[in-house]
Protein backbone atom coordinates (compact mmCIF):
# COMPACT_ATOMS: atom_id res chain seq x y z
CA UNK A 1 0.00 0.00 0.00
CA UNK A 2 1.43 3.13 -1.08
CA UNK A 3 1.30 6.52 0.56
CA UNK A 4 -1.60 7.98 -1.51
CA UNK A 5 -3.62 5.07 -0.28
CA UNK A 6 -2.23 4.76 3.35
CA UNK A 7 -4.02 8.98 3.48
CA UNK A 8 -7.37 7.81 1.58
CA UNK A 9 -8.04 5.22 4.21
CA UNK A 10 -6.25 5.96 7.00
CA UNK A 11 -9.47 6.44 8.81
CA UNK A 12 -9.96 2.93 7.95
CA UNK A 13 -6.80 2.09 8.92
CA UNK A 14 -7.07 3.51 12.57
CA UNK A 15 -10.21 1.01 13.20
CA UNK A 16 -7.99 -2.48 14.80
CA UNK A 17 -11.25 -4.27 13.09
CA UNK A 18 -9.76 -2.98 9.19
CA UNK A 19 -5.95 -2.33 9.48
CA UNK A 20 -3.99 -2.59 6.78
CA UNK A 21 -4.58 -6.28 6.32
CA UNK A 22 -8.08 -5.58 6.29
CA UNK A 23 -7.62 -2.81 4.07
CA UNK A 24 -5.67 -4.42 1.44
CA UNK A 25 -8.36 -7.49 1.68
CA UNK A 26 -11.10 -4.98 0.27
CA UNK A 27 -8.59 -3.78 -2.66
CA UNK A 28 -8.16 -7.21 -3.84
CA UNK A 29 -12.21 -7.47 -3.13
CA UNK A 30 -14.89 -7.51 -6.09
CA UNK A 31 -18.78 -7.14 -5.93
CA UNK A 32 -21.52 -7.62 -8.16
CA UNK A 33 -24.15 -4.73 -8.06
CA UNK A 34 -27.51 -5.10 -9.75
CA UNK A 35 -28.79 -1.43 -10.00
CA UNK A 36 -27.61 2.01 -10.53
CA UNK A 37 -30.70 3.24 -8.78
CA UNK A 38 -31.76 4.49 -5.38
CA UNK A 39 -30.49 1.80 -3.01
CA UNK A 40 -27.42 1.02 -5.75
CA UNK A 41 -26.62 4.99 -5.24
CA UNK A 42 -25.28 5.11 -1.78
CA UNK A 43 -24.21 1.27 -1.76
CA UNK A 44 -21.95 1.92 -5.00
CA UNK A 45 -20.86 5.30 -3.33
CA UNK A 46 -19.30 3.75 -0.27
CA UNK A 47 -18.62 0.92 -1.30
CA UNK A 48 -16.11 2.81 -3.96
CA UNK A 49 -15.01 5.02 -1.39
CA UNK A 50 -13.81 2.54 1.02
CA UNK A 51 -11.91 1.26 -1.56
CA UNK A 52 -13.21 -2.11 -3.36
CA UNK A 53 -10.99 -3.21 -5.74
CA UNK A 54 -13.82 -3.73 -8.59
CA UNK A 55 -17.55 -3.46 -8.80
CA UNK A 56 -19.37 -4.68 -11.17
CA UNK A 57 -22.01 -2.42 -12.00
CA UNK A 58 -25.37 -4.19 -13.82
CA UNK A 59 -28.33 -2.32 -14.97
CA UNK A 60 -29.86 -1.87 -18.20
CA UNK A 61 -31.99 1.52 -17.66
CA UNK A 62 -31.46 4.97 -18.62
CA UNK A 63 -31.68 7.31 -16.53
CA UNK A 64 -34.68 9.92 -16.33
CA UNK A 65 -36.26 12.62 -14.85
CA UNK A 66 -37.72 10.83 -12.03
CA UNK A 67 -35.29 9.21 -10.70
CA UNK A 68 -32.86 12.12 -9.47
CA UNK A 69 -35.52 12.41 -6.71
CA UNK A 70 -33.64 9.79 -4.57
CA UNK A 71 -30.82 7.90 -7.40
CA UNK A 72 -27.81 10.52 -6.20
CA UNK A 73 -25.44 8.58 -8.58
CA UNK A 74 -27.10 10.61 -11.33
CA UNK A 75 -26.98 14.29 -12.41
CA UNK A 76 -29.95 16.34 -14.00
CA UNK A 77 -26.99 16.03 -17.24
CA UNK A 78 -27.03 12.09 -17.08
CA UNK A 79 -30.37 12.21 -18.47
CA UNK A 80 -31.23 9.89 -21.55
CA UNK A 81 -27.74 8.37 -20.40
CA UNK A 82 -27.31 4.62 -19.48
CA UNK A 83 -27.70 4.17 -15.57
CA UNK A 84 -24.53 2.01 -15.47
CA UNK A 85 -22.01 4.25 -17.36
CA UNK A 86 -23.28 7.14 -15.51
CA UNK A 87 -22.59 5.30 -12.62
CA UNK A 88 -19.03 4.68 -13.86
CA UNK A 89 -18.71 8.09 -14.26
CA UNK A 90 -19.60 9.49 -11.30
CA UNK A 91 -17.75 6.48 -9.08
CA UNK A 92 -14.35 7.08 -11.13
CA UNK A 93 -14.65 10.79 -10.28
CA UNK A 94 -14.95 9.48 -6.21
CA UNK A 95 -12.10 6.91 -6.47
CA UNK A 96 -10.01 7.08 -9.71
CA UNK A 97 -7.72 3.83 -8.37
CA UNK A 98 -10.62 1.33 -8.43
CA UNK A 99 -12.02 -0.76 -11.38
CA UNK A 100 -15.64 -0.20 -12.32
CA UNK A 101 -17.24 -2.38 -15.03
CA UNK A 102 -20.84 -1.40 -16.22
CA UNK A 103 -23.27 -3.43 -17.84
CA UNK A 104 -25.89 -1.87 -19.55
CA UNK A 105 -27.67 -5.38 -19.95
CA UNK A 106 -30.68 -7.05 -19.10
CA UNK A 107 -30.06 -9.48 -15.62
CA UNK A 108 -30.75 -12.44 -17.44
CA UNK A 109 -29.44 -15.92 -15.60
CA UNK A 110 -26.97 -16.32 -18.05
CA UNK A 111 -25.50 -13.16 -17.41
CA UNK A 112 -25.90 -13.39 -13.92
CA UNK A 113 -24.24 -17.14 -13.45
CA UNK A 114 -21.19 -15.97 -16.22
CA UNK A 115 -20.40 -12.66 -13.54
CA UNK A 116 -21.26 -13.63 -9.87
CA UNK A 117 -19.00 -17.00 -10.35
CA UNK A 118 -15.76 -14.54 -10.37
CA UNK A 119 -16.64 -12.05 -7.16
CA UNK A 120 -16.74 -11.94 -3.86
CA UNK A 121 -19.81 -10.87 -2.55
CA UNK A 122 -23.31 -10.04 -4.55
CA UNK A 123 -25.83 -6.53 -3.25
CA UNK A 124 -28.86 -6.96 -4.57
CA UNK A 125 -30.52 -3.48 -5.59
CA UNK A 126 -32.97 -4.13 -7.99
CA UNK A 127 -36.69 -3.64 -7.73
CA UNK A 128 -38.83 -6.62 -8.67
CA UNK A 129 -39.41 -10.10 -7.38
CA UNK A 130 -38.43 -12.11 -10.74
CA UNK A 131 -35.03 -10.17 -10.71
CA UNK A 132 -34.25 -11.12 -7.25
CA UNK A 133 -35.18 -14.78 -7.34
CA UNK A 134 -32.65 -15.45 -10.60
CA UNK A 135 -29.79 -13.93 -8.43
CA UNK A 136 -30.70 -15.77 -5.67
CA UNK A 137 -30.49 -19.02 -7.87
CA UNK A 138 -27.07 -17.41 -8.81
CA UNK A 139 -25.69 -16.90 -5.52
CA UNK A 140 -26.66 -20.37 -4.40
CA UNK A 141 -25.21 -21.86 -7.29
CA UNK A 142 -21.98 -20.15 -6.78
CA UNK A 143 -21.51 -19.94 -3.07
CA UNK A 144 -21.93 -16.27 -2.98
CA UNK A 145 -23.03 -13.65 0.21
CA UNK A 146 -26.07 -12.05 -1.03
CA UNK A 147 -26.70 -8.87 0.60
CA UNK A 148 -30.38 -8.15 -0.15
CA UNK A 149 -32.24 -4.48 0.24
CA UNK A 150 -35.39 -3.00 -0.90
CA UNK A 151 -37.40 0.22 0.12
CA UNK A 152 -41.16 1.47 -0.77
CA UNK A 153 -43.14 4.21 0.21
CA UNK A 154 -41.85 4.62 3.84
CA UNK A 155 -40.81 1.05 4.48
CA UNK A 156 -37.39 -0.48 3.76
CA UNK A 157 -35.82 -3.67 5.00
CA UNK A 158 -32.16 -5.47 4.66
CA UNK A 159 -31.20 -8.43 4.45
CA UNK A 160 -27.92 -10.99 4.26
CA UNK A 161 -28.10 -15.02 2.72
CA UNK A 162 -24.53 -15.73 3.27
CA UNK A 163 -25.02 -18.51 0.92
CA UNK A 164 -21.17 -19.88 1.69
CA UNK A 165 -22.79 -21.40 5.09
CA UNK A 166 -24.93 -24.72 4.62
CA UNK A 167 -27.56 -23.71 6.59
CA UNK A 168 -27.96 -20.25 5.70
CA UNK A 169 -31.82 -19.30 4.73
CA UNK A 170 -32.03 -17.92 1.05
CA UNK A 171 -33.94 -15.22 -0.55
CA UNK A 172 -36.68 -17.93 -1.71
CA UNK A 173 -36.96 -19.30 2.29
CA UNK A 174 -38.38 -15.39 3.25
CA UNK A 175 -40.20 -14.77 -0.58
CA UNK A 176 -41.29 -17.44 -2.18
CA UNK A 177 -42.27 -17.62 -6.03
CA UNK A 178 -45.43 -17.24 -6.29
CA UNK A 179 -45.51 -16.63 -10.16
CA UNK A 180 -47.12 -13.76 -9.40
CA UNK A 181 -46.14 -10.42 -11.73
CA UNK A 182 -43.24 -7.98 -9.82
CA UNK A 183 -43.91 -6.00 -6.72
CA UNK A 184 -44.96 -2.57 -6.83
CA UNK A 185 -43.02 -0.01 -8.85
CA UNK A 186 -42.04 3.33 -6.89
CA UNK A 187 -43.64 4.95 -10.13
CA UNK A 188 -47.11 3.74 -8.61
CA UNK A 189 -46.55 3.35 -5.04
CA UNK A 190 -44.18 6.10 -3.99
CA UNK A 191 -40.87 6.24 -2.32
CA UNK A 192 -39.53 8.10 0.46
CA UNK A 193 -36.31 9.80 -0.94
CA UNK A 194 -34.06 9.51 2.13
CA UNK A 195 -34.83 5.68 2.43
CA UNK A 196 -33.61 4.77 0.23
CA UNK A 197 -30.54 6.33 1.51
CA UNK A 198 -30.43 4.53 4.82
CA UNK A 199 -31.09 1.22 3.34
CA UNK A 200 -28.58 1.52 0.57
CA UNK A 201 -26.25 2.61 3.03
CA UNK A 202 -26.84 -0.27 5.38
CA UNK A 203 -26.05 -2.96 2.70
CA UNK A 204 -22.86 -1.29 1.97
CA UNK A 205 -21.78 -1.76 5.51
CA UNK A 206 -22.78 -5.20 5.46
CA UNK A 207 -20.87 -5.92 2.46
CA UNK A 208 -17.56 -4.68 3.46
CA UNK A 209 -17.98 -6.56 7.04
CA UNK A 210 -19.09 -9.72 5.00
CA UNK A 211 -15.78 -9.18 2.95
CA UNK A 212 -13.53 -8.90 6.18
CA UNK A 213 -15.48 -11.23 8.47
CA UNK A 214 -15.73 -8.85 11.06
CA UNK A 215 -18.48 -7.67 13.37
CA UNK A 216 -22.36 -9.19 13.24
CA UNK A 217 -23.60 -9.29 10.08
CA UNK A 218 -27.30 -9.51 9.09
CA UNK A 219 -26.93 -13.26 8.26
CA UNK A 220 -30.31 -14.87 8.51
CA UNK A 221 -31.87 -11.72 10.41
CA UNK A 222 -34.24 -9.11 8.66
CA UNK A 223 -34.04 -5.86 9.60
CA UNK A 224 -37.04 -3.73 9.20
CA UNK A 225 -37.72 0.08 9.41
CA UNK A 226 -40.88 1.99 9.46
CA UNK A 227 -39.17 5.45 7.93
CA UNK A 228 -42.23 7.60 8.81
CA UNK A 229 -41.63 6.73 13.15
CA UNK A 230 -37.59 5.44 12.57
CA UNK A 231 -39.05 2.40 14.58
CA UNK A 232 -36.65 -0.61 13.83
CA UNK A 233 -37.38 -4.45 13.61
CA UNK A 234 -35.41 -7.34 13.63
CA UNK A 235 -36.88 -10.57 12.41
CA UNK A 236 -34.58 -14.15 12.86
CA UNK A 237 -34.64 -16.28 9.64
CA UNK A 238 -35.10 -19.69 9.45
CA UNK A 239 -33.85 -22.17 6.57
CA UNK A 240 -36.67 -23.48 4.41
CA UNK A 241 -36.09 -27.42 4.52
CA UNK A 242 -38.68 -27.70 1.57
CA UNK A 243 -37.35 -24.37 -0.40
CA UNK A 244 -37.14 -25.27 -4.01
CA UNK A 245 -34.55 -23.00 -4.44
CA UNK A 246 -32.08 -23.92 -1.32
CA UNK A 247 -33.46 -27.74 -0.24
CA UNK A 248 -32.97 -30.96 -1.51
CA UNK A 249 -31.66 -29.20 -4.72
CA UNK A 250 -28.97 -27.57 -2.89
CA UNK A 251 -27.71 -30.98 -1.43
CA UNK A 252 -27.30 -32.29 -4.79
CA UNK A 253 -25.35 -29.20 -5.92
CA UNK A 254 -23.04 -28.99 -2.99
CA UNK A 255 -22.07 -32.64 -3.87
CA UNK A 256 -20.59 -31.10 -6.87
CA UNK A 257 -18.73 -28.79 -5.57
CA UNK A 258 -16.68 -31.16 -3.31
Amino acid sequence: MDDQKLLRYSRHLLLPEIDIPGQEKLTHSSVFILGAGGLGSPALFYLAASGIGKLIVCDHDQVDLTNLQRQILHETASVGKLKAISAQNTLQRINPEIEIIPLSEHATAELLNREIGSVDAVVDASDNFSTRHLLNQACLTHRKPLISGAAVRFTGQVAVFDLRQHDSPCYHCLFPDSGDSDDPACAIMGVFSPLTGIIGCIQAAETIKVLLGIGETLHARLLLLDGLTMHWRSLKLSKDPRCPACGSALAKETSNFQ
